[in-house]
């Protein structure tokens, strides 16, 4: 998308938290002596982007790197679980404490499971309606951020569904996914990577969820049609170069 990324590793892992086992080498030591380095360089971001954390204590270290960049945009997907649940890595601690990050972000893009986690709410048990998507959205910018979207919603006129809501512009979008029978580990890192290079490469709100709910579900769809197991995860990588393609995007409707 012709954005320079600079990763800040919070862990490394031996296989993606959905196989079950693996082994993980937490990189909490890591990641001040990062931002020390950067602030020696003099380095700027137009971006701090936070995504999986391997502890607690990464939560102080993610709110440093924000405060040391007042003016960048402030990006949290609240990677906490999935399908109901936690992911094992995540103690009751450090979800707890992802409010934190929601309260000084500019944007958060929870799956439901996490939103539900945010705002102490039971997991949903069946589809929701309209009216109770946007309240969820307006609760959860509520907590700071001013955009909200939420992945992975069963919505009772139909479909799993993406849903946005701008909190400046007070103004509530959707966009419907075709349904796959399968679950990937990574979707969700890849939907906000690709919304958020949407949005600073000067996509509106709508149009950068388009972008990002196409290109996840194509490379699903491709995986999926290959068989492949599904601890491989996605096969992105053929598909990359549809990031550059200028097709217009127009599938969004309001929530």
């Amino acid at each position: 998308m012709g954005i320079q990324v600079c990763p800040v590793p919070t862990a490394v892992l031996s296989a993606h938290t959905g196989y079950g086992e693996f082994v993980m080498r937490d990189l909490t030591d890591f990641i001040p002596s990062a931002l020390d380095h950067y602030k020696r360089m003099g380095s700027e971001f137009d971006c701090v982007y936070s995504g999986f954390l391997a502890s607690s204590e990464q939560i102080d270290h993610c709110l440093a790197f924000f405060e040391s960049y007042p003016k960048a945009l402030k990006v949290v997907d609240p990677v906490m679980g999935d399908n109901g649940k936690s992911y094992p890595t995540y103690t009751p601690e450090l979800c707890g404490r992802m409010s934190e990050l929601a309260a000084v972000a500019d944007i958060i893009t929870p799956n439901l499971t996490e939103a539900a986690i945010l705002l102490g709410e039971p997991f949903p048990d069946g589809t929701l309606e309209s009216h109770e998507m946007r309240s969820w959205l307006v609760r959860l910018s509520q907590l700071g951020p001013r955009i909200v979207v939420i992945t992975s919603v069963p919505m009772r006129a139909g479909g799993i569904c993406t849903v946005g809501y701008d909190k400046q512009k007070n103004s509530f979008w959707k966009i419907v996914n075709e349904y796959v029978p399968i679950s990937y580990s990574g979707s969700g890192d890849m939907f906000t990577s690709i919304l958020i290079g949407g949005i600073l490469g000067g996509d509106s709100l709508p149009i950068a969820m388009n972008r990002a709910t196409v290109f996840t579900q194509s490379a699903i769809k491709n995986t999926y049609s290959y068989g492949t197991p599904w601890t491989d995860g996605i096969m992105f990588e053929p598909m990359l170069m549809r990031l550059r393609s200028d097709r217009e995007l127009s599938d969004y409707t309001v929530l």
